[in-house]
């Protein structure tokens, strides 16, 4: 009897070996607990994960970064950082963009990071929070820009920063929609806290008059600001755009220099790509002289 039961385990165990074998396994998190899907397998998003909480808020943000090619941390160079809001969309999108940017353009590498909620649902995803600044007109659910912005400056910078081999001197911000209004609205804010900021169609959000108070100080002369609007995009938020670009490119006290995009044919959300494309090629190609607004 035991010698039967012997040979049906040993059985029932060689049977299982292929399958066993079959199944790859899972990498999980750093806490252990959730699989994660390497990456290393799609080489335009080649980079590094990790989670940040925000001591502020409380809310975990998914950082997902993407290496220049031939990436090497330990070598003197160093690199522009791009920072992407709205990652959980914008970095799968503009990673292998930047990559041929590079490749066709000569646009030079870059460190892209993606701040990312993990999800779309509004339970997790608090864009509506985190871009809005406080204002008379802001909602309950809207205002929480500074605290974000703090974020920014306080955590995430300095510990991308500390992980990577990124230049200080060289961010850019990139926001489109809601977050372009967050991308216009932290430029007056923290003027030096990044080189270059990127607005694509930029929504419209409480607390306007902010947009166009006068920056806080600042130490650099060298900042630039470009604003993409698609000529399909809604007349409200083609006029915000516009009126930013129009206003800032005129004031004498501008701590920036200021492009104005028009996407001919281009829609709200699906122009990012050639927005990115054109906005980058103006910060990077220094003596031109940046597009001003047109009637």
């Amino acid at each position: 009897m035991i010698r039967c039961t012997m040979v049906i385990l040993a059985w029932l165990l060689v049977t299982a070996l292929p399958t066993a074998r079959a199944a790859p396994l899972s990498p999980t998190s750093e806490d252990g607990t959730a699989p994660r899907v390497p990456l290393e397998y799609l080489p335009a998003l080649k980079g590094d994960y990790f989670p940040l909480t925000d001591r502020g808020s409380g809310r975990v943000h998914h950082v997902y970064v993407r290496y220049p090619e031939g990436y090497d941390a330990s070598a003197p160079t160093r690199y522009p950082v791009v920072y992407l809001l709205d990652g959980d969309s914008l970095f799968p999108l503009l990673a292998p963009t930047h990559l041929f940017l590079h490749y066709d353009e000569k646009l030079p590498e870059a460190i892209l990071v993606g701040i990312a909620y993990g999800g779309f649902d509004p339970g997790i995803n608090k864009r509506n929070t985190d871009f809005t600044a406080p204002g008379a007109d802001a909602t309950p659910e809207q205002g929480g820009a500074p605290g974000f912005l703090a974020f920014l400056r306080g955590q995430l910078v300095p510990e991308v920063e500390r992980r990577y081999a990124g230049d200080p001197a060289r961010r850019i911000l990139v926001g489109q929609s809601r977050a372009g209004y967050f991308v216009l609205w932290s430029a007056r804010e923290a003027p030096d806290l990044f080189w270059g900021r990127i607005a694509s169609n930029p929504a419209p959000g409480p607390a306007r008059d902010a947009l166009f108070a006068g920056a806080l100080p600042h130490a650099r002369d060298d900042l630039r600001v470009a604003v993409a609007s698609g000529t399909r995009d809604t007349v409200e938020r083609r006029r915000v755009a516009r009126e930013w670009a129009d206003v800032w490119t005129s004031r004498a006290d501008a701590p920036w220099r200021v492009g104005f995009f028009e996407i001919a044919d281009g829609t709200h959300a699906a122009s990012i790509g050639e927005t990115y494309r054109r906005a980058m090629l103006w910060l990077f190609r220094e003596g031109n002289d940046p597009p001003a607004p047109t009637r």
